[in-house]
Parts: structure tokens; C-alpha cells; sequence
């Protein structure tokens, strides 16, 4: 785990909220000479703490109208099948987000469509011809009540 003092997560709290903001705008959020913040903010890109900077786009306005949170039980434990299953999901772009589990399922996915049809086509003629898929159960979001992707610093 990495050492953060109040002006590292000052610092990092800014930037999730807006990826793009000056080094001056920064500075004066931390309250740290322009110099500073961006030595602070090259030693945590460094250091892997920062992985990224993206854009972050509104599914909705992309066309994307249906969010599923699907869960998939494979047929049988074992090395093989699970790295067989997960560099299939890797190639679907639908899938944004894959998960390991414990529990009753072994992974959990998370698919953006564009339509109720669309999702049943890729769960019939896509998802459910991956391989050692035994079963999947479909969860279709109705609203996003929060959806973040920063970190509770």
C-alpha cells in the first residue's frame, strides 16, 4: 500500500473528479506550489497508485440503454477452462467489467447493450457458446442509483 498524506489524497480526490484539470487549478485545490503537485502527481503515476487518465462517457447518450449484471457458473472447476473462459470475455467488447467470485457463481459480468434484443442475441449466440459456460443468471438494471469510478480516499 502506498504512503498518502491529506495533500497526496487532496490531490488524487481532485483528479478523479476532473482528469483534466491544470497543474494550476491543482495546485491551488491542494493548496501546493504548481511544482509541487506535479512532482506529487508524476510520483504517483510512478508508483501505479495513478494507472490512467480517461473519459469517462455516458452510456446512455452512446446509445446503450440496457446494463446486465450477469453471472456465470461455469460446467467445471479447473486452470484451463478458466483461462479459456476469461480470454474469451476478454475479446467481447460488450462485457466491460469481469470479475472471479466466490460464492454461488464463479464470475460476475457486466454487459451494456443497446437493446433487449440486443442482449438476448449476445446471451443465445455469444455468451452461452463461451467456453465451459454451464449456466448464466441475467440481472437487468432499471436505474443506476451510483455509479463511481474513483476510489473512497
Amino acid at each position: 500500500m502506498f504512503d498518502l498524506d491529506r495533500h497526496d489524497r487532496a490531490l488524487l480526490r481532485s483528479l478523479m473528479r476532473d482528469g483534466r484539470a491544470t497543474l494550476t487549478a491543482l495546485s491551488e485545490a491542494v493548496a501546493l506550489s504548481p511544482t509541487q503537485c506535479a512532482r506529487r502527481m508524476a510520483r504517483l503515476e510512478e508508483s501505479g497508485l495513478i494507472d490512467g487518465y480517461q473519459a469517462i462517457l455516458n452510456r446512455r447518450a452512446a446509445g446503450f440503454g440496457v446494463l446486465a449484471l450477469v453471472n456465470v457458473s461455469l460446467e467445471r472447476q479447473g486452470e484451463s477452462l478458466s483461462q479459456a473462459f476469461q480470454q474469451a470475455v476478454a475479446e467481447l467488447p460488450e462485457v466491460v467489467e469481469c470479475l472471479l467470485l466466490t460464492g454461488d457463481a464463479d464470475y460476475q459480468l457486466r454487459v451494456l447493450e443497446r437493446d433487449l434484443d440486443s442482449y438476448a442475441e449476445f446471451v443465445t449466440h455469444r455468451l452461452m457458446r463461451l467456453p465451459g459456460v454451464a449456466h448464466i443468471r441475467s440481472s437487468i438494471a432499471l436505474k443506476e442509483i451510483k455509479s463511481e469510478c474513483g476510489l473512497p480516499l
